[in-house]
């Protein structure tokens, strides 16, 4: 079927029930930033392959709503699939309800697969709808007509040993009770994976980047299941998990479970994570708290031995980063480089290296114009050859059995224009702004990401996304509740997270840059006024000194960048050929 024919299929079931508009969210039952491919709807209905946007069809109109990093992008899929381009003015909104509440008459009726939508989106759209009497429905248009739906995953899963999680499930688990204790919640609902995966210490194949497993976990102050796939645990790892007090079902008994949850009992649920088909089999009578999940902020917070095994893993990325750099440099005048064998050569790199286990996310390889697509994915048809002229972003990252990376490097392959120039030793002084950052405890992310664009805004300069995020331990490299972006998030930045700095500049038709490195939160010292944090670099590459036009640079970032690339040396030479660190030495030379 083609997009059209699909969009004229579920407008025919929208007919057949009644429905006067049906939303698609990217999402999954767990609420997923990345999907299994069974649940990757919006690729389905519109060709549309970003991990963020919202299609509405009425039977007059279908819109793609998503935000400026996907704006070109989703342009280019759409067309001729029948669906039209709606721009989110803030990032991360659900700006298609005021639209719906505009263009639907009172009395409508709107529908979508309730296990597709948290449970925070389907209360809002029932609230800012109420006024006009319109009605939520759960259908799922999408199943009847997709031929050959990629079943569920059926990969084995596996628990990862204490000694490199530095906590044990029954630890975890006391923790997140004593918390439960505090909300007076008798029961907690887990959906989303990555906390499931740390609370425990399970990881599996199921979602592309992300390690985790397909799963739902209630927990009590006396009981813990884990509703699972069976045969998807070792008979060993069963064991293990149950003589940590952790009953295992099947995936699909969570239903009879919440539906069984005793009236005058009280569950704690977050509203982001948990999707809205689960949240309506509560009975009535149970009382539910909405709040982030408790584990959520345990997670973020690295103990110790994370925080090694994080450094043991920025050593070895940081190898296979150097290796890639080299090659390109060695090989770009001498064998045809596109976008797509470059990222297969920098995966072949991270692989060599022990304890490699896939990439975090897909490797975003990009050239000249591409790179002003902040999240431009390479296709067979997109896939541009790399030139020795103008300038190569790559976004990647790895995932390790001892932690997890992402790092951005922008390559001069040559003849650098003045603007480019000018913009790389911008979006660098950005970068070394935030990670030279003093900043007082209880400082939230919104504060550091206007301390980046600072460089920039002095120049009218701004960019589209985040300036970061905080990343999983061999987890989702994407990870809450810490984020550096200009909303208002209440989440302050506690020792032990760690968070991408990641600031951009992007021309259309142009060029992109980025510069990504991951830094820690760390003690910085306490004064008579406030107690202070600082960030510690973790990354681990050098940072081409080529376009730097020092005069756009303060003493202080030159000196930064300097010491960086010292300690870049240090610390990687040791794990490099003779010929490989001469190369690395003439790259980290101070400026």
């Amino acid at each position: 079927m083609t997009y059209k024919e699909k969009l004229e299929a579920i407008r025919a079931q929208m007919k057949a029930h009644g429905v006067d508009a049906y939303i698609i969210p990217s999402a999954d039952p767990h609420i997923s930033e990345y999907v299994p491919d069974h649940y990757k709807c919006l690729h389905f209905a519109s060709g549309f392959t970003g991990s963020a946007g919202t299609l509405v069809i009425t039977h007059d109109f279908a819109g793609l709503w998503t935000d400026a990093r996907y704006f070109v992008q989703a342009a280019e899929q759409l067309q001729d699939t029948g669906y039209e381009l709606m721009k989110l003015k803030v990032q991360h909104t659900p700006e298609y309800i005021d639209w719906l509440h505009e263009v639907m008459a009172d009395n409508a009726v709107i529908a979508c697969d309730d296990r597709m939508l948290s449970v925070m989106l389907g209360e809002l759209l029932e609230k800012q709808l109420a006024d006009k009497n319109i009605q939520l429905k759960s259908y799922d248009f999408l199943n009847d007509i997709w031929a050959n739906r990629p079943p569920l995953p059926a990969e084995k899963a596996f628990l990862i040993n204490d000694k490199y999680t530095g906590e044990a499930t029954t630890a975890k688990l006391n923790r997140l009770r004593a918390a439960l204790k505090n909300y007076r919640a008798n029961y907690h609902l887990v959906s989303s994976l990555d906390d499931i995966a740390w609370l425990f210490n399970i990881r599996g194949k199921d979602v592309s980047y992300n390690p985790v497993v397909l799963s739902f976990a209630l927990v009590s102050q006396t009981d813990a299941t884990l509703f699972i796939t069976p045969d998807k645990l070792s008979e060993q790892d069963e064991q293990l998990l149950q003589q940590q007090g952790v009953t295992l079902l099947p995936y699909e008994a969570i239903d009879k479970a919440l539906a069984s949850i005793p009236q005058n009992s009280s569950i704690l649920i977050d509203p982001k994570r948990n999707c809205f088909g689960l949240y309506k089999l509560l009975p009535k009578g149970v009382h539910i708290l909405q709040d982030i999940n408790p584990s959520t902020n345990f997670k973020a917070v690295k103990n110790q031995i994370e925080i090694e095994s994080m450094r043991a893993t920025m050593l070895k990325d940081g190898v296979a980063m150097t290796r890639f750099m080299k090659w390109i440099e060695d090989n770009i005048s001498k064998t045809p480089i596109t976008e797509l064998s470059a990222a297969e050569v920098l995966q072949n790199f991270r692989a060599e290296q022990e304890g490699f286990s896939g990439i975090s996310f897909n490797t975003i390889s990009a050239y000249k114009e591409h790179g002003a697509l902040p999240h431009y994915a390479a296709t067979p048809e997109s896939n541009s050859e790399v030139k020795p002229e103008s300038l190569f972003l790559v976004d990647s990252g790895g995932q390790y059995f001892y932690g997890t990376t992402d790092i951005t490097r922008v390559i001069p392959m040559g003849n650098a224009t003045a603007e480019e120039r000018a913009d790389y030793s911008l979006v660098l002084k950005a970068m070394i702004e935030g990670s030279i950052t003093r900043f007082p405890k209880g400082t939230r992310g919104y504060q550091i990401d206007a301390i980046c664009r600072k460089p920039l805004w002095d120049y009218a300069i701004n960019y589209g996304h985040g300036t970061g995020h905080g990343i999983g331990f061999y987890l989702n490299v994407h990870e809450g509740p810490q984020v550096l972006n200009p909303t208002n998030a209440p989440v302050a930045l506690e020792l032990g997270m760690i968070t991408s700095i990641e600031p951009g500049v992007y021309r259309p038709g142009k060029h992109g840059i980025r510069i990504e490195n991951l830094v820690l939160t760390v003690q910085d010292q306490v004064s008579e006024f406030e107690e202070f944090y600082a960030f510690e670099t973790l990354t681990l590459a050098f940072i081409d000194t080529s376009l730097v036009e020092k005069d756009l640079l303060e003493q202080r970032h030159i000196n930064w960048l300097n010491q960086y690339h010292q300690t870049v040396y240090e610390k990687l030479s040791p794990y490099l050929t003779a010929e490989e660190s001469g190369w690395l030495k003439e790259k980290t030379t101070a400026i």
